[in-house]
């Protein structure tokens, strides 16, 4: 294999972990809290997990446990799309199961959930660990997107568990993938059997938080990625100043990326899909804000800027959300009758006539090539696919349009050339961060003490990420606890609650304090290449993020003898305790049904 100096160095890397987990494991044991409830559909969760639900947290301590020393094995599966730091969570598991029994063996599913349903997997050894320790990507056994839904999935998941003599399945993955792994452990329990099922939170979307995931891995080094070539477009428009660039960021459901990229470069225009769909914003709406941005710059002399534009946007804008309600259906139901129709023209009309009229209408006011992408983009359950529409090239479009018609009335003076842009992939496999790299191997630790513990259905939690990791906290809590019941695909279903952009939490109330400053000033800042070697301060920052929902101040990883920082923050009121504790999902908009993730 050949190997960069980078890779090499990284290998070496030792992550940071919270003192307890370098302790030998037979003297970590898991200390149970509080029974638990889920915040809302409590009868119907209960019932759907009668022998997983009201779980309590668990936390670690330092005590006697020889069940730690049990020679086990265990299946790891890589579930959706990539996240950097799965390998380090894998490298923890690993190391986790070997210093219970060094004849303990981890066994790595290939290709996703189907891994685990076909019996597709392989055993992961030290020699294939150690070429991929603190390294991006999933390729160390591949990822997929298959769901166990069927009853001959999850008869087939179980009978690879009991043939491998599975002491454990742990899956790493997102909001879905964890909700699958919540069913998963229930039915192993229905069928009497002791497998457990652990989770552990990944999403570089940043939507799977509480107050007991402050975030998801990934999340760090993604937006650090793309804050770095934000940075350096805005340096470039800068230094040509004569181009407006719509910048697109992945983030279907949540704009928590844009949000901290915004809070790390500075751009002119940051669109939050959540703050858009709160004030009930027309797509006209959103053209007439950034095209005041771009005519009170110009008053300025300044025919150049940066405009940051959630992936998810138009899912958000309440019209152009009931439009793509009103598609989806409609392909759904008619997918045969709209299939036989040979030209665009033919289906423009195909969809006028059968949607309700103030969505035809619409319909017919957006350019052809965006008409286009909303008919032809379907995944195989006829919904729209938003990630492959060019929101940011519509944006543009509609915005020269208007400034069009304000220079005709002497509104506008200025020129609008701009270049469009999408950073979606740039992020998902990078080297992780150091945060990404300690953070992702002390959630594959904690997953392996929560299989000692003896507990099913749980998510690995690791806590206090303000601080430096000697200070975080490990445990785990229920997976039934971050669920509430939703509308899919015709019936209701346990999920668990993604968490959106709080608009009254101190990050977006960062952002929105600075915001009319940045629109007409050029405030840019440059972040630069993420740092592994250096100062704290350079190479061992959490993101903005967290920091903001934990109190505010920076605190580096040799703080010792600094000013604390207040750990914990954000705002309660979603997964419940039953002693009380509410402890939502941080940063879910008061009143705002998540959305459903297809």
């Amino acid at each position: 294999m050949n190997i960069s100096a980078l890779q090499t160095a990284r290998y070496a890397y030792k992550p940071k972990t919270p003192p307890l987990l370098a302790k030998p494991v037979a003297s970590i044991k898991a200390e149970p809290g509080p029974a638990t409830r889920a915040e809302t559909d409590h009868q119907e969760l209960a019932a759907i997990f009668p022998h997983t639900y009201g779980r309590p947290i668990v936390t670690f301590k330092a005590g006697k446990n020889p069940s730690v020393s049990q020679k086990i094995n265990v299946g790891v599966i890589l579930s959706g799309g990539q996240a950097p730091g799965g390998h380090n969570v894998i490298a923890g598991l690993f190391d986790g199961i070997k210093k219970g029994h060094p004849e303990s063996k981890l066994y790595g599913f290939l290709g996703g959930p189907s891994g685990i349903i076909g019996d597709r997997a392989v055993e992961i050894t030290a020699k294939t660990m150690d070429a991929y320790r603190n390294t991006g990507g999933f390729d160390i056994i591949g990822s997929g997107r298959t769901k166990i839904e069927t009853p001959e999935q999850f008869e087939k998941t179980l009978a690879t568990a009991k043939k491998r003599r599975l002491r454990a399945v742990v899956v790493i993955g997102g909001d879905d993938s964890n909700t699958n792994a919540a069913l998963l452990a229930e039915f192993f329990a229905s069928r009497g059997s002791d497998i457990q099922v652990i989770g552990v939170p990944k999403t570089i979307d940043g939507d799977l938080k509480n107050d007991y995931i402050e975030t998801s891995f990934g999340f760090d080094t993604a937006v650090k990625t793309y804050s770095e070539l934000i940075g350096n477009i805005a340096r470039d428009a800068n230094s040509a100043k004569k181009y407006w660039h719509f910048i697109k960021l992945m983030g279907r459901a949540a704009s928590h990326i844009c949000l901290e990229c915004a809070l790390q470069t500075r751009p002119n225009i940051a669109l939050i899909s959540e703050e858009v769909e709160k004030k009930g914003q027309t797509l006209g709406e959103v053209i007439d804000q950034i095209c005041d941005g771009v005519a009170a710059r110009a008053a300025r002399g300044l025919n150049y800027g940066i405009v940051l534009v959630p992936e998810g946007l138009v899912e958000f804008i309440p019209e152009m959300k009931k439009l793509i309600s009103g598609l989806s259906d409609l392909m759904a139901h008619k997918a045969g009758e709209f299939s036989g129709l040979s030209s665009p023209e033919a289906q423009f009309d195909f969809v006028a006539r059968h949607l309700s009229a103030d969505s035809a209408e619409f319909f017919g006011t957006l350019p052809r090539d965006f008409r286009l992408q909303l008919l032809m983009d379907r995944d195989p359950h006829g919904n729209v696919q938003v990630s492959r529409i060019e929101t940011e090239k519509l944006l543009v479009r509609m915005t020269e349009e208007k400034l069009e018609k304000m220079k005709a009335r002497g509104a506008f003076t200025g020129v609008f050339d701009t270049q469009t842009h999408f950073l979606g992939y740039e992020g998902r496999s990078a080297f992780p961060t150091n945060f990404d790299a300690d953070y992702c191997y002390s959630l594959g630790f904690t997953a392996f003490l929560l299989i000692a513990g003896g507990v099913t259905g749980y998510i690995s939690s690791v806590r206090n990420l303000a601080r430096p990791a000697k200070e975080w906290i490990a445990g785990g809590i229920p997976l039934t606890m971050m669920m509430n019941m939703e509308q899919r695909h015709g019936s209701r279903k346990p999920v668990i609650k993604k968490a959106l952009v709080d608009l009254e939490g101190k990050p977006f109330r960062e952002f929105a304090a600075k915001r009319k400053t940045w629109a007409v000033e050029t405030s840019f800042l440059y972040p630069g290449a993420i740092q592994y070697f250096g100062p704290d301060e350079v190479c061992n920052q959490p993101t903005k993020t967290i920091v903001l929902e934990a109190g505010g101040r920076r605190v580096g990883a040799g703080a010792a003898g600094r000013k604390k920082t207040a750990a914990g923050g954000g705002k309660t009121g979603g997964v419940k305790s039953a002693a009380g504790r509410s402890p939502s999902p941080r940063g879910a908009s008061a009143g705002k049904k998540p959305a459903a993730k297809g």
